[in-house]
């Protein structure tokens, strides 16, 4: 399983990774939704570099030009409510994708533990598709995977592109160990050391379900 951490080279989104993560600028919801968008648009880009491609001939005003598209269906799909800003970006480069979304939370014990529940899935066929699973926050890969179960209800992927904005490295371990092998790439635009007792990404952001579209009771 091939991971892929695309702040270890240098390119603007740092500077947006930058402004999600800064508590002085997070505070901004128009702003942070705008940078997870964006987020989304770069590492959709980086996909698609990894993908499939064959030439067609397109009829221009004075000729004919071979140009290298797409050959796969691709199926974005999103847990729900943080990452639709992510998800938006995706959709912004893959325009003509199909979409699925899937809600996933934590329902917490006591303070410190707490069991993921779906609720709601809404998806197409993913049989033989590429499948694009997006959350902005992988913290310990359960609600992913949890999501990924969910969506083999309506079929089986050629492969899955796990994505999100900021991952643990426990997570990450979580995704190899619970997703397929060999069809399965795991993007992140950054990769932090460690969860708190809450299971919280650290340093990572706080809640991004909150920061992009207020606190929920």
């Amino acid at each position: 399983m091939q991971i892929i951490n695309l702040s270890e080279n240098n390119s603007i989104l740092n500077h947006y990774l930058k402004e999600i993560r800064s508590v002085d600028i997070q505070g901004d919801s128009m702003r942070f939704r705008r940078n997870l968008e964006r987020i989304g648009e770069i590492m959709a880009y980086e996909i698609s570099k990894t993908m499939h491609y064959e030439t067609e001939q397109v009829t221009t005003p004075l000729g004919i030009s071979p140009v290298n598209v797409i050959d796969e269906q691709v199926v974005v799909a999103t847990i729900l409510r943080a990452g639709l800003p992510f998800h938006q970006g995706f959709l912004n480069c893959f325009d003509r994708a199909e979409n699925a979304f899937v809600s996933a939370y934590r329902k917490y014990k006591d303070a410190l533990k707490f069991d993921i529940f779906i609720e709601y899935i809404a998806s197409p066929s993913i049989e033989g598709k590429t499948l694009l699973l997006t959350d902005p926050m992988l913290a310990t890969g359960g609600s992913m995977e949890l999501a990924y179960g969910a969506l083999l209800t309506k079929g089986t992927p050629a492969h899955v592109h796990v994505a999100t904005v900021i991952a643990s490295r426990q997570a990450v371990d979580y995704i190899r160990q619970h997703l397929p092998e060999d069809r399965t790439t795991i993007w992140a635009a950054a990769i932090d050391p460690e969860l708190n007792s809450h299971s919280y990404i650290v340093p990572g952001l706080g809640d991004a379900g909150d920061l992009a579209f207020g606190e929920k009771l």
